[in-house]
């Protein structure tokens, strides 16, 4: 079972249950948050809830692809983990290095650490969701999308769904210094989560998802790459478990996992390029890509 949120009718944000067989069916709840909290109070789960929603409604005329999809969640805080696949450690070495493979860097060091790299990376101000546009760094001429897994969080960090995330990202101004790394993550438009998320009490085994992406140039495919979540070094409640320590986590925070999927490194995003990132069963984040102004030095 998924959850989206939509523009109904009224030109109003709506939320909305997706079945495995596609139909849509309105919720009668504003948000996510708002369903999970009706549900404690009820003492049902979240799927339990909307069974008895959809056993009373029908579904909509519509499909998903003919509805105008909004973010699934407005996310307080969107954090972030990296280093947690061995192709990000050896792209991180690479950045850090000039590309000499050869030296050990401290990424080497986070990758075998007890403790994992979690890191802020958007707010909801900042955060957008499919067909909406993700924005270039004007600073920076290496930049490029991160697909990950997003987890979505309750306040104790136990996951309460899952979506999809793209977690843009400078590459030449993190190598340059790694205390460079908010500004080469965090920006207007520099992160996208959805379409959906997927309830978690509906998924036996999130190890098993996979993470597609693909981008298009001039409508042409110039880059497409796949990997398994069960290629991620960490358990994911290593990174929940460490997000919460000492925290004030806000119900509904959204945790990305890290990327195993990097384009070469010769590449790097145009205006005009379009991402696509795929996860069957959570569905196709797209998100065309612009500059938001025209580049310029930065003089010190």
């Amino acid at each position: 079972m998924r959850i989206i949120r939509f523009v109904n009718d009224k030109n109003t944000p709506a939320l909305g249950a997706v079945t495995d067989e596609d139909k849509v069916y309105k919720l009668p709840y504003h948000s996510f948050l708002e369903l999970v909290e009706q549900s404690k109070l009820l003492q049902k789960s979240p799927l339990d809830l909307i069974n008895t929603v959809l056993s009373e409604e029908e579904p909509l005329n519509r499909n998903v692809k003919e509805l105008s999809l909004l973010v699934p969640i407005e996310a307080k805080e969107v954090w972030a983990s990296g280093v947690t696949y061995i192709r990000s450690k050896e792209a991180r070495n690479y950045e850090a290095t000039g590309g000499n493979l050869d030296a050990d860097t401290f990424y080497d060091k986070v990758y075998e650490a007890d403790r994992p790299e979690i890191f802020f990376k958007s707010t909801v101000d900042r955060t957008i969701g499919t067909d909406e546009p993700v924005y270039l760094r004007s600073d920076s001429d290496w930049q490029i999308p991160e697909p990950e897994l997003g987890l979505v969080l309750d306040a104790d960090g136990s996951i309460l769904a899952y979506t999809i995330g793209n977690d843009m990202s400078c590459r030449d101004i993190e190598g340059e210094n790694p205390l460079y790394l908010p500004q080469a993550k965090i920006w207007k438009n520099s992160c996208s989560i959805g379409p959906s998320i997927r309830l978690a009490e509906t998924v036996k085994d999130p190890y098993e998802f996979e993470i597609i992406c693909r981008i298009y140039r001039n409508e042409n495919l110039v880059f497409e790459d796949s990997a398994k979540v069960s290629q991620l070094k960490r358990k994911l409640n290593e990174l929940t478990d460490y997000l919460v320590k000492d925290n004030v986590v806000f119900p509904g925070t959204v945790l990305l996992t890290g990327t195993c999927i990097v384009p070469p490194n010769e590449f790097t995003l145009n205006d005009g390029d379009r991402v696509e990132i795929e996860i069957p069963g959570i569905g196709l984040l797209k998100n065309p890509v612009k500059s938001q102004v025209e580049h310029r030095s930065i003089v010190s």
